[in-house]
């Protein structure tokens, strides 16, 4: 057999020359919990996207509801939509800073994988019932540390240290320790607030015109405006410096465009007029399987029995499942089918 030569070895040694002194280089990867020989095509965190991008929760993604329950129309954007267009942005901002794109997409491929069915409302609901509280962040850790399964003892798709702290840290107060998390956290902000103008503008909950006048003046009175002008803002300040940040004045507007979208859209009636039903769907849900854990997919019934870890796992099944799965399975337990 000939000789092959080694990719990634080439495409480290290029980091190391054309990244910026700030970005974190694959070959500088704190690595995975479970040591694994090298692959001589792929770098490390190229190998994470690929894992993420291959896996079951990433797929089902495309069945989960961003914002607006069961529309009617096939343009509103899915949780999976979402994800794409925050790496989207996150691959620009990383281009033009010479940050590891790589890393950078693979944090935000994977930076919503343990959302709930139905949105922010599902999430909210299971965070209410289950005890030790629910939080999408925390639960997309947990579904590449344990509940992929691929083969590893302890499950998981043993991920490098800088894609978990990523994708742990996209929300909330933390800072990811990498830049190219940091360009993943604000990426996603820039991402929501401006897709979802667009998806209440065509579902008639918005109006352009109801925009505040001064967010319209400063940051555009157009969807592909608004990003522009926020992408341009976080790389003209951000570039050469430690840290991923926005101008005061275009953070400003941002987070009162951003609380515009939850007086207006967030919290509409009519844009959640359904989410009362889709939260009792999840509770009756979890009330049924937490007393009925037998009724249960084997393979987590038989994990129940070993670990006795019944609400646990009922949770991890209830957030994994998409919208549809979740519809079918209420109305297969809870609604009488006649026969004819």
């Amino acid at each position: 057999m000939g000789y092959f030569m080694n990719i990634r070895e080439i495409t480290e040694k290029n980091e190391q020359i054309t990244l910026s002194k700030y970005a974190c280089k694959s070959k500088d990867s704190r690595g995975r919990d479970l040591p694994q020989n090298k692959c001589d095509i792929r770098t490390e965190f190229q190998r994470d996207r690929d894992r993420i991008i291959h896996s079951k929760a990433f797929r089902r993604l495309k069945h989960k509801t961003q914002v607006f329950l069961s529309p009617e129309g096939d343009h509103y954007r899915t949780r999976l939509t979402h994800t794409l267009e925050v790496a989207q942005i996150s691959r620009t901002i990383a281009r033009a800073l010479r940050l590891n794109e790589d890393l950078t997409e693979a944090i935000a491929l994977g930076h919503d994988l343990g959302h709930t069915p139905f949105g922010h409302c599902g999430e909210y609901v299971l965070n209410e019932i289950h005890e030790s509280g629910f939080k999408h962040n925390r639960q997309s850790l947990r579904v590449v540390e344990k509940l992929e399964k691929r083969g590893y003892k302890e499950g998981g798709l043993n991920l490098t240290y800088e894609v978990k702290d990523g994708i742990l840290n996209h929300t909330g107060k933390a800072l990811p320790t990498t830049l190219e998390g940091q360009v993943v956290k604000i990426s996603d902000r820039i991402a929501y607030i401006n897709h979802d103008i667009d998806d209440a503008v065509r579902a008639m909950v918005l109006k352009e015109d109801w925009i505040p006048r001064d967010c319209t003046i400063y940051l555009g009175s157009t969807h592909r405006d608004r990003i522009n002008t926020m992408i341009r803002d976080v790389i003209n300040e951000s570039f050469d410096k430690d840290v991923i940040l926005m101008s005061d004045e275009i953070h400003y507007y941002t987070e009162k465009l951003r609380n515009f979208m939850f007086e207006y859209v967030y919290l509409n009636k009519k844009a959640k007029k359904e989410e009362d039903k889709a939260q009792n769907v999840i509770i009756q849900l979890y009330n049924y399987f937490c007393k009925n854990p037998s009724k249960l997919p084997k393979e987590i019934y038989d994990e129940i029995r070993n670990e006795n870890k019944a609400q646990e796992k009922v949770k991890d099944y209830i957030a994994g499942m998409s919208d549809r799965y979740a519809i079918n399975k209420y109305l297969e337990i809870f609604v009488p089918r006649f026969r004819t």
